[in-house]
């Protein structure tokens, strides 16, 4: 449970550096595109963003102009201190960072993530990817015999994504290694 309130500070950190939201915006976001965090509730989000307001990695601001009626809209932005937490832990490159619940969310602030920092995560998340396709081939061969069809289809449907996820990760390794290309051009030296 620890390491997945860290994930969301991570991530409610990571969301806040670009841009301040308001609670209702941030777990939509986490929702919309973080994995680990499809289910999140206010009730879980709330004493996340309480705990960084103590740590003063994050401030609110309720000076919004509120609908007529209602309580204002209070929008939570980063602070300098919140800003060196985010990079402190983006430069973290441990088992946690390459397993299921903190791949995604890690990947999905790769591009405030140092290139060494991105292809450690990805190489441990290749290498713990191939342990479990091998882990799970000799399962299948150990019992194919007494698998029934369906539960020979599922096997075979878990190790076809894991190997495509490992070819994935792969091309993405590939490409951390290649030089980066020439930048693209822009609006005066492209007219001739």
């Amino acid at each position: 449970m620890a390491r997945r309130r860290q994930l969301l500070d991570f991530a409610v950190l990571g969301l806040l550096h670009e841009s301040p939201m308001h609670g209702y915006e941030l777990r939509r976001r986490l929702n919309a595109a973080l994995g680990a965090f499809r289910a999140l509730s206010f009730g879980t989000l709330y004493p996340c963003l309480k705990d960084l307001l103590a740590n003063e990695w994050i401030v609110e601001d309720a000076s919004a102009p509120a609908p007529a009626g209602r309580r204002p809209r209070i929008t939570y932005a980063i602070t300098d201190a919140g800003r060196r937490e985010f990079d402190s832990r983006a430069r973290l490159a441990d088992p946690a960072a390459w397993d299921d619940d903190g791949f995604d969310v890690r990947v999905a602030f790769f591009s405030r993530t140092d290139r060494d920092v991105r292809l450690r995560i990805l190489e441990g998340r290749r290498s713990r990817l191939e342990e479990r396709l091998q882990t799970m081939r000799e399962a299948s061969l150990r019992s194919r015999e007494r698998m029934d069809s369906w539960t020979a289809a599922l096997q075979r449907h878990g190790e076809e994504a894991t190997e495509r996820e490992v070819r994935w990760l792969t091309e993405l390794i590939d490409a951390e290694h290649r030089p980066p290309g020439p930048p693209p051009p822009t609006d005066g030296a492209s007219q001739h």
